[in-house]
């Protein structure tokens, strides 16, 4: 079976576990603790960084936009990049917004500072990033929200990987409870109907070794 080498919180391999659920395809989830610089699966990925897939024959791949480019041609039954070339385009647009606007801006000022540097034992988190993230955060919620009004779908009419990779970087921050739902009515109602997928099962069901979600988290009715 393939193997996605992940960590339970990282939106990028969350979005690869989105993808492959809704492709409908099987696979072991491996938790790799990156920091710990893993001889075996450096020889993976020299980056250190996660999601790296393993496919079945042994094809390794690493870095979430690869995986999820190489899903769409290796599994073309279920596409998700988009059925024209603006559609495609918009969903690897959005892909790259939420990837490293949204990774800049709001991930690392809040996911970063309230898990990752306190796990490392790196200090409390500066409540000068926590005041930047939430402020970030409330633009961009603003953003998807004025997506949601004027779209079917965040990249248009179709159901992509543009919304599977928001979904993933909101379902983290929603994991520590940073994300205001009163922001953006448009963006709450376009996210119950994504963690309302069955593809979404998975993510909505993890938990954390000494965390945990707020009740609503898991609530298809939040």
């Amino acid at each position: 079976m393939r193997v996605l080498y992940h960590l339970p919180l990282s939106p990028f391999a969350r979005k690869v576990r989105l993808v492959l659920a809704e492709k409908r395809l099987p696979f072991e989830l491996r938790v790799e603790k990156v920091w710990s610089r893993r001889q075996e699966f450096l020889e993976l990925n020299p980056a250190g960084t996660v999601p790296v897939l393993v496919e079945d024959n042994g094809l390794v791949i690493p870095d979430s936009t690869v995986i999820c480019e190489y899903l769409d041609e290796a599994y073309p039954d279920t596409a998700l990049l988009g059925r024209t070339l603006g559609e495609r385009v918009e969903a690897r647009r959005l892909m790259a917004w939420f990837d490293g606007k949204f990774y800049d801006e709001v991930i690392r000022n809040l996911l970063w500072e309230k898990t990752n540097k306190q796990s490392l034992g790196l200090g409390p988190p500066e409540a000068s990033a926590l005041r930047a993230g939430s402020a970030n955060l409330k633009h961009h919620m603003n953003y998807i929200g004025w997506l949601a009004e004027n779209r079917k779908w965040l990249a248009g009419a179709n159901l992509s990987m543009a919304d599977f990779s928001a979904a993933a970087f909101i379902s983290s921050l929603d994991f520590i409870d940073a994300v205001d739902w009163t922001a953006s009515a448009a963006a709450k109602d376009w996210y119950a109907r994504m963690k309302s997928r069955p593809s979404f099962r998975a993510v909505l069901a993890d938990r954390v070794t000494g965390m945990n979600p707020p009740p609503h988290y898991a609530d298809l009715d939040f």
